[in-house]
């Protein structure tokens, strides 16, 4: 049975939010720390349904750790190179995108057999460009049921090497591939065929690795060197940022309805590529204030923009809503990697945009925004998304309610996203 949420129209907002943790940084911290030799204190983890997933899936490969969500924190007992210790088991991973790349790239390393499956939608999500670099690394996999999507067996055997690796589906085949190299017996060359999406994830996973004493050579995101033979070194301490993308939302309200909101948690040397959000936030008019661990935005007056969005297709999101707001039509490009996320996010913004009263134009890779002259009210579909639910909880702003249906979507990533979000909210 669906839940439905009425959210009614408030007159203002304004406060301060201290935000969750990265769940881009949190899980791949956690399975840098399983790979490492030492133990780690992870800072401030997400707790939410996709880090759930993997801290499930660490435990079966024989991970020890010991985990608080109230004090958002995990020490992690790094198995170094002797990770992973199961062998001939089942990973079922949910639709944590992050955990499946990942881990399906890691676990490719030794000879073993593991079956690495998802939930429905995970299992339309395409994964051949992964596993088409896997295999010319020497990777024995097998698809269990249909070619190029999940379930799917690996039996070890990566070597590393020279790989050609398509770029413009996900940023997290690269990332995935990235991660399990150091552990490969030979030197990875990593080629990228066409445009690589979403730069920026590749940044923050080259810096993190770093962070815990691996090293790669990246010359301009079009060819990738990770040395053979490296060892993931456990730095002790480790703080994961507050989510970026999380942070789009509120800083978004105060743009859109006016008075002062703060996002505690990440700031102006943040590792994330969502960051670069505020700076689109800004060009729409949008005053933002940066602190070295918070950001702080006030309402003006809203324009239109027409920008390429491929560095950062979640916060993108939020800008589509956004421009609802904003006087004049506004375009986003070069979007396609929203049809292979939770859902397809191009057809599903288009169609729940509509619903509002807006008039949409969507292409294959681009979306043209027409904000409503009249607010309808409306019930949106979530599809599921957690991205789609925050995103039009924004439509609440307009002075119209709106209905939001399966709003427990949001424990994907931000599990009290509504009680943080009512929190700025001001009624009459």
């Amino acid at each position: 049975m669906q839940t439905k949420m009425l959210l009614s129209s408030p007159y203002k907002v304004k406060g301060e939010i201290l935000l969750p943790g990265s769940k881009s940084i949190t899980n791949r911290a956690l399975l840098m720390a399983s790979m490492s030799t030492g133990i780690t204190h992870l800072k401030n983890v997400l707790y939410s349904d996709d880090v759930k997933y993997m801290l499930n899936a660490l435990k079966i490969l024989g991970v020890k750790y010991i985990f608080s969500s109230k004090k958002r924190t995990c020490y992690i007992y790094g198995q170094g190179r002797e990770f992973p210790q199961n062998k001939n088991i089942t990973l079922y991973l949910g639709n944590a995108g992050t955990a499946v790349r990942s881990l399906l790239s890691v676990l490719s390393i030794k000879n073993n057999n593991i079956i690495i499956t998802g939930d429905k939608r995970m299992q339309e999500r395409p994964i051949k460009h992964l596993v088409n670099a896997l295999v010319q690394g020497k990777s024995t996999l097998k698809y269990l049921k249909k070619k190029g999507f999940l379930p799917i067996q690996t039996q070890g055997g990566f070597l590393g090497g020279k790989i050609i690796l398509n770029g413009n589906i996900s940023s997290q085949f690269l990332t995935a591939i990235l991660i399990a190299s150091p552990y490969a017996p030979l030197k990875t060359k990593i080629l990228i065929k066409g445009e690589l999406v979403s730069k920026p994830y590749i940044k923050m996973t080259i810096k993190m690795m770093e962070s815990f004493g691996v090293y790669v050579k990246n010359k301009k995101y079009k060819k990738f060197y990770i040395l053979n033979k490296q060892n993931y070194i456990s730095p002790k301490n480790y703080y994961i940022e507050s989510d970026a993308s999380s942070a789009s939302y509120f800083l978004a309200a105060a743009a859109i309805k006016g008075g002062q909101v703060s996002v505690i948690g990440v700031g102006k040397n943040s590792i994330q590529g969502d960051i670069k959000f505020n700076d689109v936030l800004k060009k729409m008019g949008a005053k933002i204030f940066f602190k070295k661990n918070k950001i702080i935005c006030k309402k003006n007056k809203l324009k239109s923009i027409n920008m390429d969005m491929n560095s950062i297709p979640d916060a993108a999101m939020t800008i589509a809503v956004t421009s609802l707001f904003a006087k004049g039509i506004t375009t986003i490009r070069n979007i396609y990697n929203w049809r292979v996320k939770e859902t397809d996010r191009l057809f599903a913004m288009a169609t729940e945009l509509r619903k509002v009263g807006a008039i949409i134009e969507e292409g294959k890779d681009y979306l043209k925004i027409n904000p409503p002259k009249i607010f309808k009210k409306s019930e949106i579909n979530t599809y599921n998304d957690h991205r789609i639910a925050m995103c039009f909880s924004l439509i609440s702003l307009s002075g119209v309610p709106v209905t939001l249906i399966n709003p427990e979507c949001v424990n994907k990533t931000f599990p009290n996203y509504f009680l943080d979000f009512f929190s700025i909210c001001q009624y009459k």
